[in-house]
């Protein structure tokens, strides 16, 4: 019982260190990874995800623990139209950093094209309570939800499909 207040001042203390420690840990990629991430946005940029999205893959096999790698793919799959892919690579993204705003944002944006607006909300709620209403990612989001789902998605659920060809 002596030793309770010196133990648990200790432990504050390793605490505190390991928390700045972790937070002063700004990830770089490698610069291999980088060229290929710069090649990829660049492709992206010009209308080309398929050829992007090799570049990004190609730069993920090189580090692969380079995080924001996976906002990328994500940004490549939905281009492609590709929203439960791009989902995907969002959480990926999340999983490895919870509060990365542009995944939380991204994945909500590809929620509302696939047509879960509730689920899209919520994101949008969490971003409110992380960042708060002015954060770009926050503002994104909530143009992309205001926006709607989109009108192909909002004919299907409407059962107003499209007359089928004999």
């Amino acid at each position: 019982m002596r030793f309770a207040p010196a133990a648990a001042a200790l432990s504050l203390c390793l605490a505190m260190t390991a928390s700045i420690t972790i937070a002063g840990d700004v990830q770089t990629p490698d610069p291999r990874a980088a060229a290929l991430i710069a090649q990829g946005q660049a492709l992206l940029a010009a209308g080309e995800p398929e050829q992007a999205t090799d570049a990004f893959e190609a730069a993920l096999a090189v580090d692969p623990a380079y995080t924001p790698i996976f906002i990328d793919l994500a940004e490549a799959a939905r281009q492609q139209g590709l929203q439960g892919k791009a989902i995907k690579y969002y959480r990926e993204a999340l999983e490895r950093d919870p509060g990365n705003f542009a995944a939380i944002s991204g994945e909500g944006a590809a929620l509302v094209e696939k047509g879960a607006l509730e689920k899209a909300k919520k994101n949008l709620a969490k971003l409110q309570s992380l960042c708060g209403d002015d954060c770009p990612e926050t503002v994104a989001l909530q143009s992309t939800i205001a926006r709607g789902v989109p009108a192909r998605l909002a004919v299907e659920s409407k059962g107003e499909s499209a007359p089928a060809s004999n």
